[in-house]
């Protein structure tokens, strides 16, 4: 195909909000392209797209709108949720978070012995730690090198232990992201790190200067011992893995700074407005999601590998599991009724370079179709330009090789060992979409996550589901719950499981030494 359209790069590629995709290296004619755009069309993207800016509750199955959009909207703006204007609501927030980061930046804030505080440990889980961790990965470059900024997440003690590892509490801020302040492992950690501050400053009334709360149930903040005033809210039309721009990026804004998170939320804005308005033959976000479409459904593959060529962006694909496995792992549609088509990918990768020496090889000379989003930026952050030479170099090899392959023929005539050749040739013809961005800057951060904010959705609307609930997280939660009390020291209750989970059970406590 390339060798037949000499402008077919220029064709399949467009710029928005700061990004650059080439979208030329897939599996794709013009035919291909308009075929997709009619799917998308007879599915109605754009209509339900402009019914998600609207306010409308599309979140069908918790009757719920769904307008993560209007946090990021510029004053004036106005996005509605049961008919009011929530975009003042936002920025009063913003302000109230921009407000509280510069006294701790300065050092204003100081904790309950009067020291500066210079560590701040982020509590929570899921869309509560996810973002706002790889955001600030992503943004260190941005962040106060006097601060530092740790997240806990696993309700293993372990995890809590190694983030306070050598940190001195008395300098120590704890931001506990719970919207409900009931989440279980969000909540035990959270009392973990109230004993740790304790028994360093052994008063309770100096809780309320080591502790703020990312929530809406004041009644429990102020239980725990935190000012209400420093109780920093959000609201149900913002799910979880939709929420770091929120109250939830408490910390990013810390350790970047406001002006920073601003930027971040002008990226964003920009890609929020190219997905409203462009026309969906040049619309990025609706173009990728179809290609995902296309790949998923089409061709059976199962999973889409994520590469940022950005050491800084090691846990963007991490993020990028929870907003696309969460939203689009579901088995019915709108209705309720069971689907009979393949719904979201399993999402996975690492950055570049490391990747290329360990599951390259599969998605090379493998027998599974594994489409591919490289991501890189043109301009360094770091002082070593010569070996940011270097991984572009790969990125761009790494589409070109997978694209292209290498021939028996090609081998041959580089004189490759007969014996060896089957075992070099490399197919080619492996889909890549190529994502560039001048630097990683906090505005690129927005533009790209919003690209894939609008790339699920667009998936998500072409299968005719609903993005935006989570029902199936709920269920080993409750079960846990019920599996708490049975495996307390004591003696050992009745068990009324099926045989594997009773022996489990049985096998924890007998290793734990429990009666």
């Amino acid at each position: 195909q390339f060798a037949d359209d000499p402008k077919r790069s220029e064709r399949f590629s467009l710029e928005a909000a700061g990004l650059f995709l080439d979208y030329s290296k897939n599996r794709i004619t013009d035919e291909t392209i308009r075929l997709l755009l009619d799917l998308a069309r007879a599915r109605k993207v754009a209509e339900r797209r402009d019914a998600m800016f609207a306010g409308e509750k599309i979140n069908v199955s918790e009757g719920r709108a769904v307008l993560h959009v209007a946090l990021r909207a510029e004053r004036g703006e106005r996005y509605l949720a049961d008919g009011k204007d929530v975009v003042p609501d936002v920025h009063a927030v913003l302000d109230q978070m921009a407000a509280f980061s510069d006294q701790v930046r300065s050092g204003a804030w100081k904790g309950h012995s009067g020291k500066r505080i210079r560590n701040i440990i982020n509590v929570g889980i899921g869309g509560s730690y996810l973002g706002p961790e790889m955001a600030f990965r992503a943004l260190r470059t941005f962040a106060d090198p006097s601060l530092t900024v740790r997240f806990v997440a696993n309700v293993d003690g372990a995890d809590f232990a190694k983030a306070t590892q050598g940190l001195d509490p008395h300098e120590t801020l704890f931001i506990i992201a719970s919207k409900t302040f009931t989440t279980l492992e969000t909540m035990t950690n959270a009392a973990a790190a109230r004993k740790w501050v304790l028994d360093a400053i052994r008063a309770e009334q100096g809780i309320a200067r080591h502790f703020v709360a990312l929530s809406t149930n004041a009644e429990a903040v102020r239980a725990f011992g935190i000012d209400a005033a420093n109780m920093f809210g959000f609201w149900d039309w913002v799910g979880g893995r939709y929420s770091m721009d929120s109250a939830i990026g408490l910390s990013t804004m810390i350790a970047v700074g406001p002006d920073n998170f601003r930027a971040l939320l002008a990226g964003f804005h920009a890609m929020d407005q190219h997905f409203r308005t462009a026309p969906l033959e040049r619309n990025m976000p609706a173009l990728m999601g179809l290609l995902t479409v296309w790949y998923n459904n089409f061709f059976g593959a199962q999973t889409l590998g994520v590469m940022p060529y950005a050491a800084d962006l090691a846990r963007f694909p991490a993020y990028l599991q929870q907003l696309q496995m969460e939203s689009n792992g579901k088995h019915v549609d709108l209705a309720g009724k069971p689907l009979d088509v393949q719904t979201g990918p399993v999402i996975w990768g690492e950055p570049g370079t490391d990747g290329q020496h360990s599951f390259y090889q599969l998605i090379h000379q493998g027998t599974k179709l594994i489409p591919c989003d490289l991501i890189g930026f043109c301009r360094p952050l770091s002082p070593l330009a010569d070996q940011h030479d270097l991984l572009m170099a790969n990125l761009i090899a790494q589409a070109e090789a997978l694209a292209f392959g290498k021939t028996a023929e090609e081998l041959a005539a580089e004189g490759s060992h007969p014996a060896q050749t089957p075992f070099r040739v490399c197919e080619g013809n492996r889909p890549t979409n190529v994502i560039l961005a001048e630097q990683l800057t906090p505005h690129a951060l927005g533009g790209l996550v919003a690209l894939y904010e609008h790339s699920v959705f667009t998936q998500g609307a072409i299968w005719g589901i609903d993005s935006f609930d989570q029902w199936g997280v709920e269920l080993g939660k409750a079960l846990a719950k019920r599996i708490i009390p049975e495996l307390a020291h004591g003696a050992e209750p009745a068990l009324a499981h099926d045989s594997s989970t009773n022996a489990l059970i049985r096998r924890y406590r007998s290793l734990r030494g429990m009666a």
